[in-house]
């Protein structure tokens, strides 16, 4: 932000010299009023740099701002005003200097949903999409606060997803730990024991001994390999349609975990448009946005695939049934819905289905989850252990005491 060194004069006619940060001399004009100042001259110090301040606008910086805006909104204070004072207070500085961006082309004649657009990774299309839709029909209180509450569900549906996915993942790195370490100093050992010994080993043990060279051997490539397949599938994902297609699908048919990602996203698309549509958003217009905000490309050909059915003629809820991803509760509710003439009613039933359900299956899926992979781990080092205590035994009953 701009720094001003300025003169003004106080109420008593007092003069008073300092230094200011303001987007512009319009800015700084205000800001000396609210200190009791009127501006004299100033002289520009520091200019404006186009680049962002450094730091990350997290979700709770969002939720933050949506909560503000609608206690702004249902005050009846002016947008511009409220946004000045939200400005000042906030702590995050690449959010200060979006705010004050975004400040300076409303007082150049856009709309908040204008300014907020130039900023799509902060503000996605949905929220831009829903704060339009809020300026056009009066609702922007309404609209704050069902965005707030959204972006708060999401941030726990997030966490839910990251306590599914953290355990399994803890589990990993810990067999695979514990096996490199058997691998790389207990096999060699006692590999050394029976070659002296020159007995006949077994499949289990030959195998084990030839797994502790090769791991010895190539240790290097073993740890490239991770990293240059993770950058190899990442850039495939980017430059790829198909492969990204092919993934997306993948992921969503992996035992377990699959089916909860599957009912987590699903969840998401629920609740973003059951949103879209009561803030007075067409049915058409919502399952296009909707595309982007499941983040799956398996998913959001199947959205499209049903709202191009939707343009057809074909109702919401047969669209959604021939996607064959929708239990038939969820279809009915909507049936009932476009019957009835309550389809925001149904849509928020929908939500509500599936937030209920996603919390569910995770709880069971980390029930289930726990002891299977208990399992697992200790079967690999039974199994490890075994092909290496096996010759000890033989060993130990040939000696004659």
């Amino acid at each position: 932000m701009p720094a001003f060194e300025y003169k003004a004069v106080d109420r008593t006619g007092r003069s008073a010299r300092g230094k200011l940060d303001a987007a512009n001399e319009v800015d700084l004009e205000l800001r000396l009023k609210k200190m009791g100042l009127d501006l004299i001259t100033t002289r520009l110090l520091r200019s404006h740099t186009p680049t962002l301040a450094s730091g990350s606008i997290t979700r709770q910086d969002l939720i933050t701002f949506c909560f503000d805006l609608e206690q702004i909104s249902r005050a009846g204070i002016p947008i511009v005003d409220g946004l000045r004072d939200l400005r000042e207070g906030m702590d995050n500085p690449r959010f200060r200097e979006i705010l004050t961006s975004v400040l300076e082309d409303i007082e150049g004649g856009k709309t908040l949903s204008q300014a907020l657009a130039g900023y799509p990774k902060v503000f996605n299309t949905v929220f831009i999409s829903l704060i339009k839709a809020g300026e056009m029909s009066g609702t922007l209180t309404e609209v704050f606060e069902n965005l707030g509450a959204t972006l708060k569900w999401h941030d726990e549906l997030v966490s839910q997803t990251r306590r599914l996915l953290a355990y399994p993942a803890l589990v990993l790195v810990v067999v695979l730990g514990v096996m490199i370490f058997l691998l790389l100093y207990l096999v060699p050992q006692v590999t050394s024991l029976l070659k002296t010994m020159g007995l006949q080993l077994p499949i289990q043990t030959r195998v084990l001994i030839w797994m502790s060279g090769f791991v010895a051997s190539w240790w290097p490539l073993l740890l490239v390999l991770p990293v240059a397949t993770a950058a190899g599938t990442g850039f495939m994902l980017r430059t790829s349609p198909r492969s990204r297609y092919l993934f997306d699908y993948a992921i969503l048919h992996l035992p377990i975990v699959g089916e909860i990602l599957q009912k987590i996203i699903l969840a998401r698309f629920a609740n973003f448009f059951a949103l879209m549509y009561r803030s007075g958003i067409t049915i058409l217009d919502a399952v296009k946005t909707s595309e982007d905000i499941v983040a799956n490309r398996y998913v959001a050909d199947g959205i499209q695939r049903a709202g191009q059915q939707i343009n057809a003629g074909e109702s919401l809820s047969n669209a959604f049934q021939n996607l064959g991803m929708f239990p038939p509760l969820v279809i009915r509710m909507l049936r009932v819905g476009e019957t009835t003439g309550a389809l925001d009613t149904a849509l928020m039933n929908v939500t509500y289905f599936y937030n209920r359900d996603v919390r569910d299956s995770v709880d069971k899926a980390l029930k289930l989850l726990e002891p299977t992979l208990t399992l697992v781990l200790g079967g690999m080092l039974a199994l490890i252990l075994f092909s290496v205590l096996t010759p000890i035994y033989d060993i130990i009953g040939k000696i004659k005491f």
